[in-house]
């Protein structure tokens, strides 16, 4: 029998400015339907176990969460051995609604950038304003990471939790580690 693993087995980089680490099998499942359905914001919300988000917003409680990814489109955040049961507990609470709920979880990678420098760090990447005054715990944003397709958001007062596709992730953590290397700090923020 084969073991489960993540995509970079929760490899680590610790020694610049930010730590990165992958952090290794996250359940995800993306909901597409009418944000306005009740059971849609059900299926959403009973599977994750918080309140729906705003647009552009998160709200996660460890591995648990829903990310606003589009006016019709929400990835719920759940442990991964629970998805199977977390999809067909979806599926039942959607029944007769036009919606769409699919296991993404072994198609993305996910990591977490942390330290005093991660905003520095990750600001260097994408093409958002991260600034302390802007970009705060709850907000979330799909965005570019140099090449890649990225979403994140701020897990914690220090810590950025930055999904990309499977696919990519080598790509994302070398990207990461680069901008996190030792004496790279800028001091912007």
């Amino acid at each position: 029998m084969s073991n489960i693993v993540s995509a970079l087995n929760q490899k680590t980089y610790a020694d610049g400015i930010a730590e990165v680490r992958e952090i290794g099998l996250q359940g995800m499942i993306t909901l597409r339907g009418d944000m306005a359905s009740a059971a849609v914001k059900s299926a959403a919300t009973g599977v994750a176990g918080v309140d729906m988000p705003a647009p552009s917003q998160v709200n996660c409680v460890d591995q648990r969460g829903i990310c606003w990814m589009s006016p019709d489109e929400l990835l719920v955040l759940c442990p991964y051995e629970t998805v199977a049961d977390n999809l067909a507990k979806m599926r039942k609470s959607l029944d007769g609604a036009h919606a769409l709920s699919v296991d993404v979880s072994d198609a993305r990678a996910v990591f977490d950038l942390s330290g005093p420098h991660a905003r520095e760090a990750l600001a260097k990447l994408v093409p958002v304003d991260l600034s302390p005054e802007v970009f705060k715990e709850g907000m979330f944003r799909r965005s570019r990471m140099a090449q890649i397709p990225a979403a994140f958001w701020l897990h914690t007062p220090d810590t950025f939790r930055i999904i990309t596709f499977r696919s990519q992730a080598q790509y994302a953590f070398d990207l990461l580690k680069v901008a996190a290397q030792p004496g790279s700090e800028v001091g912007f923020f």
